[in-house]
């Protein structure tokens, strides 16, 4: 059912939008006709033309349930395996699709998200598939067109809590996702989107001040640190230009970046993605940055042979020179010239592996 990406050789999957699309166009076939096509076949908007096999059937006398398993193909993806499993029902002439959220599915509680809050977490281009579905085959076999579909993710709601999906204000369950029905490996654009509806949320939510946090500790470090609630709280993970570059289109008065020296030290380097298979820290820029705030040959030595941006801060804080400050001091630079001039003011907070902040910026009043 996965084809392979080319170059990494890696099997794509298919997004839960797809598979509700795939389950719609069973359950109201077989509402229609008294029979599920299986597997079923359905177009995505690139041309794929994936065939599911189905791993739920129930047909009665008003409704028809079909369901089918999530392959994400190689995809580190939570949701890879949950079935997705959709509900068909008639509904009152001229009403059309009518979107509803079963188990395991959530509903949108907050604003700033692409729908409206109470309705159920199925975005845009998987409401449009599924639409697009149910239109086909009403045509194909003498239906309306007018249905209830009602959209379900068995354990959804367990599966949610290792999502961004509680803090964005969508409780009850995951979303429906996807823009191109299909999941690309490693490709992590889940995770970008998440970020940018992180910030929709919260200048929604009329915040004035938002984090951007490689990890939890330096979540709980900035939590701490300003007071902040968690929907001001960006999960960035590797991801600090996702975070500026969003920002610099739909800007939020303050943002502090915090994380560990060593990815901090990457972006001071000027690397928006942190990830170590895509950015490695520079020891011969520390070097010079230890040297342009005066350390002497055998300090600036030590730190262009440390084995880790951790060793280097350690050395330069035995011999009293702030490197934590510095690395700070030069993210910033490089956020604010990502930002290119959008009126974001920026700190940035640096941390050791325990916690403990080894650096930051000047504080910026409040906001």
């Amino acid at each position: 059912m996965s084809g392979r990406t080319e170059g990494s050789g890696l099997r794509y999957g298919w997004t839960t939008g797809a598979c509700a699309t795939a389950s719609t166009t069973a359950a109201y076939t077989a509402l229609l006709t008294g029979s599920f096509p299986d597997p079923v076949e359905i177009v995505l908007p690139k041309g794929h033309r994936p065939a599911f096999a189905l791993a739920r059937e129930l047909l009665g006398e008003d409704f028809a349930t079909a369901g089918i398993v999530k392959d994400a193909g190689d995809d580190p993806d939570v949701t890879h395996g949950a079935l997705v499993s959709v509900t068909v029902r008639h509904a009152d002439p001229g009403q059309g699709v009518v979107f509803r959220a079963g188990p395991g599915v959530g509903t949108i509680t907050k604003p700033g998200l692409p729908l409206p809050v109470g309705e159920p977490a199925i975005n845009p281009v998987p409401r449009r598939l599924i639409a697009d579905a149910v239109t086909r085959v009403a045509g194909e076999h003498g239906g309306t067109g007018d249905v209830v579909v009602e959209v379900s993710v068995d354990d959804g709601e367990e599966i949610a809590r290792h999502t961004w999906n509680p803090r964005l204000g969508i409780l009850g369950g995951l979303s429906i996702l996807g823009t191109t029905g299909v999941v690309v490996p490693y490709s992590c654009s889940a995770w970008i989107d998440s970020i940018r509806r992180g910030v929709d949320v919260a200048r929604a939510e009329g915040l004035r001040h938002v984090a951007g946090c490689t990890g939890s500790t330096s979540e709980r470090v900035v939590t701490e640190l300003h007071g902040l609630h968690d929907e001001a709280l960006l999960d960035m993970g590797d991801f600090a230009g996702a975070v500026l570059k969003y920002l610099r289109r739909h800007p939020v008065p303050r943002l502090t970046v915090a994380g560990g020296i060593g990815k901090i030290s990457k972006l001071a380097n000027g690397h928006l993605d942190l990830h170590s298979k895509r950015s490695q820290v520079d020891f011969a820029v520390l070097e010079l940055i230890v040297r342009d705030a005066g350390a002497g040959d055998e300090l600036a030595a030590g730190v262009r042979s440390a084995n880790t941006a951790l060793e280097a801060l350690q050395l330069c804080q035995a011999a009293d020179l702030p490197l934590g400050d510095l690395v700070a001091v030069r993210a910033r630079e490089v956020c604010l010239e990502t930002l290119r001039g959008a009126p974001v003011e920026v700190d940035v907070v640096v941390i050791d592996r325990g916690g403990t902040i080894v650096g930051r910026t000047d504080p910026l009043g409040p906001v």
